[in-house]
């Protein structure tokens, strides 16, 4: 017998048989839910193949952990442990290719009910998004997105947003987004900005300030002319090492065969419009440019680099100004050391996802 469950308006059937995977799937009335599970179950009774294509939360969720486990395993005390198994919990035996936007407004509202707030809940939904399109690849299937179809209205109802002080992070999933987004309309160039943004923990200005003449190929070193500093208003020059992917995003660059002085011969205020155009066309809220500054800077804390380290990439003279743009994630401090590290891994994959072809 089906299992008809309401949930926030909408009727959620189940049906489970011995021997073959759960079928799940939310309905506007009690009697929609009724009919299609007494459909549902009289194929099974017929020996019909009504499952055959059908691929669950669940299953998406273990050949993420499974595929994680070969290179950087999830801990069971970490925020992400928790997050998929609230997935599995709510959503674990839907159909990701029948997930609409109801079943994710009705996700939304128990974790509302739960007690979780906009925030949490949008790192949930960033997170569903990261294990279908991750594990949907290694398992090459081609799977909807029902978390990017659904933003838009998550956000309008909201059960999205951000957090309440300035401890903004993209998200793995939010970022290799925006990139690919920049990479397909506003042009590559912009792509990379936001990319090298992240890698150098570089502002706005001084990303697109950067210049060939600059750049020092045998120390993989970069002069930052005039960084911006509370006691010298010029001749503050910085040479910045060029760690991980942001030595690759550099040689790259059509710029020098082009002849451009610059690196990224873009103006800083069309790199910001373009960025939060971006995020709205995406329903990515509260998600600022120059959170890529403080994404850049946490992640070589978590990398492993310290504090002196890490000014030099950053440009920073004091500490407390430092700890203002770190936000720590606890579980991210189980990654390998800065001897065995070379960058972050989820720039690395939004840096391959941007990349132009060929």
């Amino acid at each position: 017998m089906a299992s008809i469950i309401q949930i926030k308006g909408k009727w959620r059937a189940l049906v489970r048989r011995a021997g073959r995977k759960s079928i799940c799937k939310t309905h506007p009335t009690k009697a929609a839910a009724v009919a299609w599970a007494r459909k549902i179950e009289a194929a099974i009774d017929a020996g019909q193949p009504v499952d055959e294509e059908r691929t669950t939360v669940a299953d998406l969720v273990g050949a993420y952990r499974k595929l994680r486990d070969a290179g950087r395993p999830i801990s069971d005390s970490s925020n992400e442990h928790y997050m998929l198994k609230t997935l599995v919990r709510l959503l674990g035996a839907c159909d990701v290719r029948r997930l609409g936007t109801d079943d994710l407004v009705a996700y939304c509202a128990e974790r509302r009910d739960e007690g979780a707030g906009p925030y949490t809940i949008n790192m949930d939904l960033s997170k569903l998004s990261t294990v279908i399109r991750y594990a949907g690849s290694a398992g090459a299937l081609k799977l909807p997105d029902p978390v990017g179809l659904a933003r838009p209205l998550l956000m309008h109802l909201g059960h999205i947003g951000g957090g309440g002080r300035r401890e903004r992070r993209p998200t793995e999933d939010e970022l290799h987004r925006i990139v690919q987004h920049l990479a397909g309309g506003r042009g590559q160039v912009y792509a990379d900005a936001v990319l090298w943004a992240v890698a150098t923990a570089m502002r706005r200005g001084e990303i697109c300030a950067v210049r060939w003449a600059d750049v020092d190929e045998v120390k993989r070193l970069v002069l930052v002319r005039d960084r911006k500093d509370p006691r010298h208003k010029a001749g503050n020059d910085q040479w910045v090492p060029l760690l991980g992917v942001a030595w690759e995003i550099l040689q790259r660059q059509p710029s020098r065969d082009a002849g451009a002085e610059r690196i990224f011969p873009i103006e800083p205020g069309t790199l910001s419009k373009y960025f939060t155009e971006t995020c709205r066309a995406l329903s990515i809220p509260d998600l600022h440019l120059h959170d890529m500054r403080h994404e850049g800077t946490s992640q070589l804390f978590e990398q492993g680099f310290a504090i002196q380290q890490v000014a030099l990439v950053t440009g920073h003279k004091q500490w407390d100004n430092l700890r203002r743009y770190t936000q720590l994630r606890p579980e991210d401090l189980h990654r390998p050391g800065p001897e065995s590290s070379t960058g972050s891994e989820s720039v690395e994959r939004a840096h391959r996802a941007g990349a132009a072809p060929g």
